[in-house]
């Protein structure tokens, strides 16, 4: 269900683009050859991508589910591999590595932070993607697995923990928040209910992803503005997500 709308779909296409403004930017001067992972590519959404903003790397998608990868396999011509993030197998050290709206779905977060920090060449760059404020929390996140929603304090000091240094984070989507806000806040007064009908929670969720065309064009439109702002770094005092670039210290070891 998610290839069949991430392409066209505002959410997905928002984050591309958050993604792709960045990428850009740290990838700039940098000699042919360098390596990039996306740790937990999934279906290759974002990995299609990062090829295109990538074109002077070597690239190499990453996932735990084959399911995932079959769908990925179809969208680029990278090498994918299955693999398990808490037991990278490389040999090689990258220097840059994706981690896009991953690690919230993992109980040891600063563990996985510091695998990758072992995982990047000194100077290698982390760039990674969340899912915003606790107090979002929903059948969302329940029918996804998540195990937290952060605030931008708490990655902050999460990924200053695994060793890294913070060059830019800011909350991003800004312009779906109070709409987000909203319907959270609806579906929340019943919550209990909602916690005892499993099946009700995933349709919930599934309903997320419908594509209803006039409403999805008008939410790309808006949130495209965003993707400006974003390349100037400049920081949004509000958003449902964060997006942090992290960068592994030249002097740094492991």
């Amino acid at each position: 269900s998610l290839f069949a709308v991430e392409d066209r779909h505002f959410w997905f296409r928002a984050r591309n683009r958050a993604i792709a403004a960045l990428v850009g930017q740290i990838v700039s001067g940098w000699e042919q050859g360098y390596r990039v992972l996306e740790a937990g590519c999934g279906t290759g959404n974002v990995l299609h991508n990062l090829e295109k903003s990538c074109p002077d790397g070597r690239m190499i998608g990453m996932d735990l589910f084959i399911e995932g990868l079959k769908y990925a396999a179809r969208r680029v011509s990278c090498p994918l591999l299955q693999a398990n993030i808490h037991t990278l197998p490389f040999t090689v050290r990258f220097d840059l590595i994706g981690l896009f709206d991953v690690l919230e779905h993992l109980p040891d977060d600063v563990q996985v932070l510091e695998n990758l920090h072992m995982a990047l060449t000194p100077g290698g760059v982390l760039l990674l993607t969340v899912p915003a404020h606790p107090s979002l929390w929903s059948y969302y996140d329940e029918a996804s697995c998540h195990y937290r929603r952060y605030r931008s304090a708490e990655l902050k000091s999460k990924v200053i923990r695994a060793g890294y240094k913070i060059e830019y984070i800011t909350q991003y989507m800004a312009s779906i928040f109070p709409l987000v806000w909203l319907k959270r806040r609806l579906t929340g007064f019943n919550q209990r209910q909602l916690n005892d009908d499993p099946v009700r929670i995933r349709d919930l969720a599934a309903g997320e992803f419908r594509i209803l065309p006039i409403i999805n064009g008008i939410l790309n439109w808006i949130l495209s503005q965003e993707g400006r702002l974003l390349s100037r770094r400049r920081r949004l005092p509000i958003g449902t997500s964060l997006i942090a670039v992290a960068r592994k210290p030249n002097s740094g070891s492991g």
